[in-house]
């Protein structure tokens, strides 16, 4: 058993992202290649911890950032935690090697003012293009979705009696979200110019030749369009995820109502979002307290 095997297991037993499976890939060849430029070859059975920590000290000395290598670090334990299991090594060698402290950067988000700048009609055109990434800046700042759940999202998802949809998030988890009535009036005008192409494609988002909407592209019509009105130096479709928690934090939802809505696993990965909330309560009481 060796990385194919693995990666086929990451990708039908734990059901990983398909981008996931391919960071792993990658992390393992490049440990792989290390291996074999200083030890002459890779067999799992002879590694042992010091290669390992030999092999993160070249990553640091490279400039690699420690949120990088603590990626590469949990490839590296999963692949040999899977290898122990199968019985193929009987260490996991990475098993005691901890990761790499790391700054916790505060994520990038929009200002309220900014998006409601960038979403009035007149910045898009009256066209098919212009009705679709309207449409789309609608959905992300109005649910938080990822990018892959919404090139995913399919005509019929959508409810608009009940004003939700339904996307397939990591591990395939499906899970309801509420639109706006804005959301649902722009999504309505988008399909009407949508039915014009004639194309049999069920997904809700479509290219001007009718065929799935691609990463790349969604990528761009958000980069364009968040550089109309603000500065921010990162300007992708997870910026507006960002800037949907923190602006429903803001203005009063609950924590665990906004994990629920990300379809986060676990309320640490939403509780990020906290922080920029505490620093506009921080700046209101500077502002505000008579002391101060």
């Amino acid at each position: 058993m060796g990385p194919v095997e693995f990666l086929k297991y990451l990708q039908y037993e734990k059901r990983y992202s398909l981008n996931t499976i391919r960071s792993y890939e990658i992390d393992l060849q490049q440990f792989i290649q290390f291996c074999e430029s200083t030890i002459g070859s890779f067999d799992p059975i002879t590694i042992n911890e010091r290669q390992v920590r030999s092999w993160i000290v070249d990553l640091s000395n490279s400039k690699i950032s420690a949120r990088s290598i603590n990626r590469k670090i949990t490839a590296l334990r999963v692949f040999f935690k899977f290898l122990k299991r199968l019985g193929n090594v009987k260490q996991n060698p990475v098993e005691r090697i901890s990761p790499l402290k790391q700054k916790k950067a505060l994520p990038w988000f929009v200002e309220e003012l900014a998006m409601d700048e960038l979403l009035i009609s007149e910045k898009f055109e009256d066209s098919f293009e212009g009705k679709r990434d309207k449409a789309i800046l609608e959905l992300f700042y109005a649910t938080g979705i990822r990018l892959s759940e919404l090139i995913n999202i399919k005509v019929q998802d959508i409810d608009f009696a009940k004003s939700v949809v339904k996307v397939t998030g990591k591990r395939k988890k499906e899970r309801i979200v509420p639109l706006h009535e804005i959301v649902n009036s722009e999504i309505k005008l988008y399909l009407l110019l949508r039915s014009e192409l004639l194309s049999s494609s069920d997904f809700l988002f479509l290219t001007a030749k009718g065929v799935k909407m691609y990463e790349k592209l969604v990528y761009r019509i958000v980069n364009r369009s968040l550089d109309q009105v603000t500065t921010i130096d990162k300007k992708s479709p997870h910026v507006l995820r960002h800037t949907f928690a923190t602006h429903m934090l803001n203005n009063g939802a609950e924590l665990n109502s906004v994990k629920e809505l990300l379809g986060h696993a676990n309320l640490s990965a939403t509780q990020v979002y906290t922080h920029n909330t505490f620093e506009k309560l921080r700046n209101v009481y500077k502002h505000a307290h008579p002391r101060d």
